[in-house]
């Protein structure tokens, strides 16, 4: 034990010896006088420059020049004062007003108008501390970096001098004459441009600005990733996602998860999970769950879809859906394979994808009225090849109605509901009355069954006929009157005389099951 206690004092005394010996002394270069003050700088030389020759120290590939210096030799520290230069290598050089040297750790802080300028980027504070071990200058109290054309400000940060980076923290701004940055905590990498946030952060383009706690953003590319709360407005429309992609050079930003796009002027907004927005186009498209809502003050109009697009300013614009589309507003819901909305024309186009002549050969008319556009209105179901809904866009209300072909109008009867009022047509022509449909006419090949009543609500039997056109006028609880513009062809049945299939038209099909009752469902 004893033997092994000596070999290890030993080891400690010729290493301790080892280290003491490889610590490199700070050496006076030159130096116009030398005097001493051992009541003012006990154990030190005050060294003096003149105005031809500065006081020039050294210390392992460090030079110091400056017009006077206070070197304590046994400590192997200096203090640098007046006009203090610093170079190391080829690349790094320091001016300040006065520099605190301890050899012994290679450490310094300089104070006073400190400029640190490596390769080409300039660092400026009126304090730094450096670590020359591991090349790291810090500065605690303001700083102001200019990188090519990039300036930055900051109270604190580190700059790591290896690997080019800085870090910087609390009220950060960099200035580019593209972008502008404010942030609260950041990296940023020299030469490169590329900012990496890491607290709450604005970017300021000329046409954007995007808000996130967390991203990248490469300056040099103009592109970035911003993710945790991360917001960009664009052209009046405010996209958020869990994480939002941006390049300004083709004004493109894509957003995922969570997603909502919201248009100030037009109080329209859209959900998802995945969307692109192409600002120069002044277009978006969302896919993965996409949900538009378009508020105003009367209603609001709930529009779910595969995709949804929306391209135009606020006087032009169109919203499109693409496959299974459906909506929900207040007083009227529908689907339709496509939707198509001209807000400047206040038209709504409810289309069904296109059948080929093969498909129109070997399919039903059930079969085709089971997958054509339909809305449901009251107690009130239309169907058609295609359904147009027209808006009064002075007051933002809707106005009429137009099915283009295969018209089809189907009514359960409000007495028994097991039987149901049918018309169909060509062509439908149908009003609105504060949001509700107040008359529908059928032109063209008009074919209605309806069932009459009397006083006491008994029926008396089952109308069926045939007109080129027929008129009805709704009330609240359904149709009210019925108008046959030319003379109809049919009788009154009693209902015991109709088989079960006379009870129906030709491509009667009930999509009652289908309807949309709230607009929770389109989230589902």
């Amino acid at each position: 034990m004893f033997k092994i206690k000596i070999i290890s004092l030993l080891i400690l005394i010729f290493s301790s010896q080892y280290l003491f010996a490889q610590e490199k002394k700070i050496e006076i270069i030159s130096a116009s006088s030398l005097d001493k003050d051992e009541l003012l700088y006990p154990d030190a030389n005050i060294l003096k420059g003149s105005i031809e020759k500065k006081v020039h120290l050294r210390h392992d590939e460090m030079d110091i020049y400056s017009k006077n210096a206070i070197f304590f030799q046994k400590k192997n520290k200096f203090i640098a004062i007046g006009d203090v230069l610093l170079k190391q290598g080829d690349s790094l050089e320091l001016k300040c007003d006065s520099l605190n040297y301890d050899g012994k750790i290679k450490k310094f802080f300089s104070y006073g108008k400190v400029s640190l300028i490596n390769k080409m980027t300039k660092l400026e504070s009126n304090e730094l501390f450096y670590d020359r071990n591991k090349n790291i200058a810090s500065f605690f109290n303001g700083g102001n970096i200019i990188d090519s054309l990039t300036t930055i400000q900051s109270e604190k940060g580190d700059y790591l001098l290896d690997i080019d980076k800085y870090k910087f923290r609390n009220d950060i701004i960099i200035i580019n004459p593209d972008y502008t940055i404010e942030s609260e905590s950041l990296d940023y990498v020299i030469g490169q441009e590329k900012t990496y946030f890491l607290d709450s952060t604005k970017i300021t383009g000329d046409s954007y600005e995007i808000t996130c706690k967390r991203g990248f953003y490469n300056g040099k590319l103009l592109k970035g990733y911003f993710i945790d709360n991360a917001k960009i407005l664009m052209n009046d429309r405010i996209i958020k996602g869990d994480s939002i992609f941006f390049d300004d050079n083709i004004k493109y930003a894509s957003a995922t998860k969570q997603i909502s796009i919201f248009d100030r002027n037009e109080k329209l907004q859209i959900l998802g999970e995945f969307a692109e927005i192409f600002e120069e186009k002044d277009s978006a498209i969302v896919t993965l769950n996409p949900i538009a809502i378009n508020t105003t003050e009367i209603d609001s109009l709930f529009i779910s879809a595969d995709t949804l697009y929306s391209v135009g300013d606020k006087k032009n614009r169109i919203i499109k859906g693409l496959n299974n589309v459906k909506f929900f507003k207040k007083n009227m819901s529908g689907k339709s394979d496509y939707i198509l909305i001209d807000e400047k024309k206040g038209l709504t186009r409810l289309i069904r994808k296109k059948l080929g002549n093969r498909d129109l050969q070997i399919m039903s008319q059930e079969q085709i009225n089971q997958i054509n556009p339909i809305i449901w209105d009251g107690n009130n179901q239309i169907s058609g090849d295609e359904i147009i809904l027209k808006e009064n866009v002075k007051e933002n209300k809707l106005d009429s109605l137009i099915v283009t072909n295969n018209g089809f109008i189907i009514e359960k009867d409000t007495i028994d509901t097991n039987n149901y009022n049918q018309i169909k047509g060509i062509k439908i022509l149908g009003k609105f009355l504060k949001g509700k449909i107040r008359s529908l006419k059928v032109d063209q090949n008009a074919e209605i069954i309806y069932h009459m009543y009397n006083d006491e609500n008994e029926l008396i039997g089952v109308d069926k006929a045939l007109s080129s056109s027929i008129l009805m006028k709704i009330a609240q609880d359904g149709i009210d009157e019925i108008i046959f513009i030319t003379s109809p062809e049919g009788m009154l049945y009693p209902e015991s005389f109709l088989e079960e299939n006379e009870k129906f038209l030709q491509g009667f099909v009930n999509r009652e099951n289908e309807k949309i009752k709230s607009k929770s469902e389109l989230f589902k």
